[in-house]
């Protein structure tokens, strides 16, 4: 399934890792593991925030998958199930 991870970072400690030059290979690792299809950063309500859309083959991919936000960036994590438009026609044409 599609899904959406939206990772709010905490700003002190996102500032302590790009002080220590380990954000960059923290989210290559990230981008490596998870394979998006697209991956997006910026600011979002103030804070660094990353919005990545990939696969998930199973929900037991959930906790290896945020676990690294939370755990080395005190991340607000939140993970989306999401669909692109041919996906969206195929669920609409079952409604009928």
């Amino acid at each position: 399934m599609r899904v959406m991870l939206k990772a709010t970072m905490d700003t002190e400690k996102s500032n302590e890792l790009l002080h220590a030059g380990k954000m960059p290979e923290m989210m290559k690792q990230m981008l490596d593991r998870l394979h998006p299809e697209a991956a997006y950063f910026g600011p979002v309500g103030g804070r660094r925030t990353a919005l990545l859309f990939f696969d998930m083959a199973d929900s037991s991919e959930l906790p290896p998958t945020g676990e690294p936000f939370f755990t080395l960036m005190n991340a607000e994590v939140e993970v989306t199930p999401i669909m692109n438009a041919e996906e969206l026609q195929k669920g609409l044409s079952e409604l009928r």
